[in-house]
């Protein structure tokens, strides 16, 4: 191992980009189908590891949302959570803000609150026990319409303490963030703040909008604003965090090498690029994964891997006392 490597393995980090259903690792997936007696279409965790190739989005979407089927109690919600936290924990992130779907349960007849309260205890205990505070952030399918995204947002609110914010994810292509502008600046007028994927396969026009009409606080992705000059200049003056996946987009063939994954680029003209892993147990690949594949691939400095972690702790959701308590940790580590 060499001493960046190392380097980066034991540095403190935070994730802001996670899909909680997307940590579903085979082995849980199966635990959970013996036990709720789902039937799945894989024998064995061998067929389901060769499920996951990917040539876009939407051959990975499917399978994601064939995999939560196995999730119908509050305890396996809590055993997905708690599981996640875990192994995060051994690669020494200290603070994580974690999306979950609830459409993807609620219309497979799973109740809101036992989607969240599950969610929320594995937080509550993974705090307790390996010290890693959390946030957690409630993202609209965007492949759904307007209507559902509204009734999903009435779900919440009861849950409001113990949601963040609101996000935007799914199928981007042909379904812009204005589709979502009336139900975004309803979740504002309710004290959540927003972030949204954007410009991960859709194009630059879709950040704009983001920026624009759904008054994102943060962006999820937004790799193709590099094709706009404007709007790089615009989100490096505003400060706007990019919550940057690169073995997802290698993955999902978003990038096609690693060797010419835009991170290094968006560091270089000011962007707020901050790491993280989107859907690890799809993706072959935790933060720590991540943060290797683009230190090896594009020849990056422990300065530039301590600006990226230090964008993750500026990037995040805490309060001001938090974010200098932990980027107090960060620059004790790289002293």
């Amino acid at each position: 191992m060499t001493e960046l490597n190392r380097f980066i393995r034991e540095m403190p980090k935070a994730e802001l980009h996670l899909h909680i259903e997307g940590s579903l690792e085979p082995e849980l997936m199966f635990a959970l189908a013996r036990r709720n007696n789902i039937e799945i279409p894989y024998r064995n965790v061998d067929e389901v590891r060769a499920a996951y190739q990917f040539s876009n989005l939407q051959d990975f979407l499917d399978i994601y949302y064939q995999g939560m089927s196995v999730l119908k109690t509050e305890q396996d919600f809590y055993d997905l959570t708690l599981a996640y936290i875990a192994h995060i924990h051994e690669q020494n992130v200290i603070h994580t803000e974690i999306f979950f779907d609830p459409q993807g349960h609620t219309d497979r007849g799973v109740p809101f609150a036992t989607v969240i309260n599950g969610i929320s205890s594995a937080l509550k205990d993974g705090r307790e026990k390996f010290g890693i505070t959390s946030k957690l952030i409630m993202c609209f399918l965007r492949h759904l319409s307007e209507e559902a995204a509204f009734e999903t947002l009435k779900q919440a609110l009861p849950h409001r303490d113990q949601i963040i914010a609101v996000g935007l994810d799914s199928s981007e292509v042909g379904f812009p963030p204005s589709k979502f502008e009336r139900v975004f600046e309803k979740a504002k007028s309710e004290g959540f703040l927003a972030v949204a994927h954007a410009g991960e396969e859709g194009p630059p026009e879709y950040v704009y909008e983001t920026l624009d009409l759904l008054k994102i606080d943060r962006l999820d992705h937004g790799n193709r604003a590099l094709e706009d000059d404007a709007l790089v200049k615009r989100l490096v003056e505003s400060q706007m965090a990019l919550t940057v996946c690169p073995l997802s987009n290698y993955k999902l063939a978003g990038v096609t090498d690693m060797r010419t994954h835009p991170i290094k680029r968006m560091l270089d003209l000011g962007l707020k690029a901050t790491v993280n892993s989107d859907d690890p147990a799809y993706f072959g690949g935790y933060v720590n994964e991540n943060y290797l594949a683009i230190s090896e691939s594009l020849n990056l400095t422990k300065d530039d891997i301590l600006i990226l972690a230090r964008n993750g702790f500026e990037a995040s959701f805490c309060t001001a006392d938090e974010k200098q308590t932990m980027l107090a940790k960060l620059d004790a580590f790289g002293s």
